[in-house]
């Protein structure tokens, strides 16, 4: 008896452990396909998926996923053989420190040969060893900071926000006044924004009023810094950071009667900033200057991109959305022209080849060529919320 009590318990325990695995999500999946003979590519993603910014992260990642669901329909082939993607994704709260760990983890675990992230901490603390590691960055920010470091294994998805600082302060100063206070985010990429824009616009002859920074992942109501800031009576408010705080800082100016302008940074999107307001309208950021929502682009790829968007999630994608579906494209497509999926220096020798065999339907954006640090080169598109709606600005 002793010996059938034993065996039931062993019997059981292992049950236990089969149910955990499966519990998992990604394991469970990667046992049943490896079972069935598929070649499984797992593709890393460290990002915001909770706090402030999680709204942010989410995006990126939905746009990610449509991609991977797409190309598993029929799976790619690379030397012969057919892969499969797999979205290993972990949640680092914005923090570069939880940016690091995550990578080394689905490194370590997952095999990944390249791992997206979107913010330039994160880009910056995976820096350290991403070449060590030979994993691909996908980096999405558009600090120009990530591809001058010589890292030969760093992407930078979006374009540098260096081309925004001239239009943005052109607009702003023509339509509201020369008096600006800044209020960019603590973070990093906030610091090196307006490193970059405070002094052009004292160029230009305009005067900063204020200059603080917020904490997102801290402060949640933001009247008490705004009150500070608008007692200096300025023109224009720079503003930006994840779409959803920042459609709140531009709300709470208004409540507190500000009739200026707002210089968007290229992160918040003008379009889920509408979404995200009370009103459900650009009303509240009548003046702003940002970047040309996606759903009022015109390249190629946008009318099915948005509608298969829309089918699977509910709403518009932003940018961000958009610009890793395409990216996860190119990947693949340079995967097949290395012949590998698995070594990292290959698959960056070839993203000039991703780019060019990219499908027609699958340009969200037009990316003609790679600079030589690593950064997509794609024309600038700027929009401007005026009389309730955006229209596209040229810049002078």
């Amino acid at each position: 008896m002793k010996h059938v009590g034993v065996m039931f318990m062993f019997g059981l325990l292992l049950c236990v452990l089969s149910a955990c695995i499966d519990s998992a999500g990604n394991n469970g999946e990667e046992s049943a396909e490896a079972d069935n003979g598929e070649n499984i590519v797992n593709i890393g993603f460290s990002g915001p998926l909770s706090g402030a910014s999680a709204y942010y992260g989410e995006n990126v990642l939905n746009g990610l996923n449509l991609a991977v669901d797409e190309i598993n329909e029929e799976g790619f082939e690379v030397n012969g053989e057919t892969y499969r993607l797999n979205v290993v994704a972990l949640d680092d709260e914005y923090l570069p420190n939880e940016t690091a760990s995550n990578a080394r983890r689905m490194v370590q675990e997952n095999d990944t040969p390249i791992i997206f992230n979107p913010h330039s901490g994160g880009i910056s603390a995976l820096q350290v060893f991403n070449e060590e590691e030979n994993f691909l960055i996908g980096g999405y920010s558009s600090e120009p900071a990530i591809t001058e470091t010589g890292n030969s294994l760093t992407i930078r998805i979006p374009p540098s926000y260096d081309g925004y600082i001239e239009p943005f302060t052109a607009y702003s100063m023509e339509r509201f006044g020369d008096k600006l206070a800044a209020l960019p985010p603590v973070t990093q990429y906030g610091k090196d924004w307006a490193e970059a824009l405070l002094p052009h616009w004292k160029e230009e002859g305009g005067d900063v009023v204020y200059n603080s920074s917020i904490d997102f992942s801290k402060d949640t109501d933001f009247y008490t810094i705004l009150t500070n800031a608008l007692e200096e009576d300025p023109d224009v408010l720079f503003i930006g950071g994840p779409s959803e705080p920042t459609a709140k800082v531009a709300q709470q100016a208004r409540d507190l009667g500000f009739e200026g302008g707002f210089i968007v940074m290229d992160q918040a999107k003008l379009d889920e900033m509408k979404n995200l307001a009370e009103s459900n309208s650009y009303e509240p950021f009548e003046g702003s200057i940002g970047t040309m929502p996606l759903v009022n682009a015109d390249y190629p790829g946008v009318p099915a991109f948005v509608e298969k968007y829309r089918e699977e999630y509910g709403e518009a994608p932003g940018s961000e959305a958009g610009f890793h579906y395409l990216t996860m494209y190119i990947f693949v497509e340079a995967m097949k022209a290395a012949g590998t999926v698995e070594d990292a220096e290959e698959i960056r020798a070839h993203i000039q080849d991703g780019l060019d065999e990219l499908p027609e339907d699958k340009k969200v954006y037009v990316i003609p060529s790679i600079d030589e640090n690593g950064g997509f080169e794609i024309d600038v598109r700027y929009g401007a919320v005026e009389d309730g709606d955006i229209v596209p600005y040229e810049g002078e």
